[in-house]
Formats: C-alpha cells, sequence, structure tokens
C-alpha cells in the first residue's frame, strides 16, 4: 500500500496519519508494524512519532498471515446470530478475549477457533476476528468478523462511530446530575503499567451516561461509548468519583466515604454477591457489512448482576 500526504494532513505522527488512513488496523497494530520495518517513509525506516511532512511518500507492507498456532478449545459460547460475515455472541465473566501471555487458553479466540474456521485475519494472528473487545470480568456482546471484508466494514463503523455500543453499570454513589459526558483522555497510569488513568496526553475518550436509577448509595447507569479505550468506562467512572461496583482494579471493591455504620455493613453484604465488576454490554448496534441492513441486539444481565440488582431494590 502506498501512500502519499496531503498538505491538510501534516503535521501529525506517522502512526496518527496511518490510523485515520487505514481504520481497519489498530493503532498499536500499526505501531507494530512500523516498528518491525513494514513501514517506510521516502524509502526508509521510520518510527511511530516521526512527524509527517507534505508530499511524504509513504509504504505499508502487511506481511502474510502466519499459520495460526492456537489450539481450538471446545468451549461453550453463547450466539445471538450467525451468518457467513459475522456473529454476535454474549461473552460470560471470566473469559479472557484474545491470548496473551499468562492467558494462552480458555479464551473466546480459542473458542472461536474450535466454532468456525474462517475468521478475518486482519488484527493478526491472536485476535482472528476481533474488531473490538471486552475485559475479562465484564459481560455482554461481542461482534466478531469471519472474512475480510466484513472486518473492515465493521471496523471502519467503530472508527467514525456508527457501531454504537451501550452498557449497564452499577456504580457507587448518586452522580449529581441525570446524565452528562465524560470527556477525558486515557493513558497507561504513571506508576502502575498494568493500569489506565486518566492522564494528560493520553488518547481521547468519550463516554455517555444516564442515571437509570437511585439507591441510598448506589446508581444504576446506561452508558454509551463514543470510544473505545481500554478499561474507558471502569476509568471514567473512577474520575467522576463513581467506580464500577466490585471493580477490583479501579476502586469498586472499597465502600465511598460518607456512608452510615448500617449502610457500611449492607455494602459489605452487596459486595458478596459479585466477585467482578458489575458492567454489561447490554445492547449493540450496526450496518450488516454486506447487506446493509441495520442490526440491533440486547443481552440480558447475566445472572450475578440480577441478584445483585434484586438485593439492591429490596433495600429501597
Amino acid at each position: 500500500m502506498h501512500l502519499q500526504v496531503s498538505p491538510e494532513e501534516a503535521p501529525q505522527r506517522l502512526d496518527l496519519f496511518l490510523s485515520r488512513r487505514c481504520p481497519d488496523l489498530s493503532r498499536s497494530r500499526l505501531q507494530m508494524l512500523i516498528r518491525e520495518g513494514a513501514v517506510r517513509v521516502n524509502g526508509q525506516p521510520s518510527r511511530p512519532s516521526y512527524q509527517i511532512r507534505p508530499a511524504d511518500c509513504i509504504a505499508l507492507e502487511l506481511p502474510a498471515p502466519t499459520e495460526l498456532s492456537l489450539d481450538p478449545e471446545a468451549i461453550p459460547l453463547s450466539i445471538l446470530f450467525e451468518d457467513g460475515d459475522l456473529l454476535v455472541l454474549d461473552k460470560g465473566p471470566g473469559m479472557t478475549v484474545h491470548p496473551a501471555p499468562g492467558s494462552w487458553q480458555g479464551t473466546l479466540v480459542n473458542a472461536l477457533l474450535h466454532h468456525c474456521r474462517d475468521l478475518s485475519g486482519i488484527n493478526g494472528v491472536l485476535r482472528p476476528g476481533i474488531v473490538h473487545r471486552l475485559d475479562r470480568d465484564t459481560t455482554g456482546l461481542l461482534v466478531v468478523a469471519k472474512n475480510d471484508t466484513a472486518h473492515r466494514h465493521l471496523a471502519a463503523q467503530l472508527q467514525s462511530r456508527v457501531l454504537e455500543r451501550r452498557y449497564s453499570a452499577l456504580v457507587w454513589g448518586r452522580p449529581r446530575l441525570p446524565q452528562g459526558r465524560i470527556e477525558a483522555p486515557v493513558g497507561r497510569h504513571p506508576r502502575d503499567r498494568k493500569k489506565m488513568a486518566v492522564v494528560p496526553g493520553g488518547r481521547a475518550a468519550l463516554t455517555h451516561y444516564q442515571v437509570v436509577e437511585r439507591f441510598a448509595f448506589l446508581s444504576l447507569l446506561d452508558l454509551r461509548l463514543e470510544t473505545g479505550r481500554t478499561h474507558q468506562i471502569r476509568v471514567h467512572l473512577q474520575h467522576l468519583g463513581h467506580p464500577v461496583f466490585g471493580d477490583p482494579v479501579y476502586g469498586g471493591r472499597a465502600p465511598i466515604r460518607g456512608l452510615q455504620p448500617a449502610q457500611r455493613l449492607l455494602a459489605g453484604e452487596l459486595l458478596k454477591l459479585i466477585a467482578r465488576q458489575a458492567l454489561h454490554a447490554r445492547s449493540l448496534r450496526f450496518a450488516h457489512p454486506r447487506s446493509g441492513e441495520w442490526l440491533e441486539f440486547s443481552a440480558p444481565l447475566p445472572a450475578d448482576m440480577e441478584a445483585l440488582l434484586a438485593a439492591v431494590r429490596q433495600q429501597i
């Protein structure tokens, strides 16, 4: 692939330029390709932070797909829809989406490889068919591409914010406004590199929220993502001062300040009902990559969140 930089596109980082020109490839994937020498600027290797200039000639050579070395596993999947181009599934808690160091088995990808042999290879060997992802202990809806054409189309919808994702979350506290937006850049935590945080210079991130129900010291929120940064909802809600209930990483397993002794006791009992963040990808809406038909899916709350909400409502 050969690209030429127009005057309107400069200056900007090389990896950012490529992510805008190639929406079917993630920015992290492009950064890896640049470091591996698969991207040349005016015939020379470059680096992700290179500031492009007008008339720069950029060549991108995607490496040939390598044979997948992951083992298919007969793990049950809750599939809501499937055709020759894609499938939509409802992911349960405790399942990692794609393999990574320390988690090479039992992932959604291992299950998908057993279920179908025709997944898209755009996102690399370890992420076949994966258009977007959910955290290991976040439940709910995912769309998976079964060929490269479908993957490019769905990735473009994700990039242009046409693909709509809505979440339900039980959070600590009672947001002051009935609805709002959290617009704050997300990047690696400056001290704990395993976590994300709202940091200056992070990637732009936008989350919309609406209060569905208010309780004594908890609230049920409806959330809509406009961007899809790692741990975005969990980080944004902690930044807002209302961490997701039960979240072990972003402040969700410690009762908030100001609770009465009886409320603190109740909060402790409620935390025993869920061992993860109370966050669920409830609905998904997108245009079918082949027919253009709008598809919309919803998934009911998982059993642990249903039990938690039932216990909370009994206290009203």
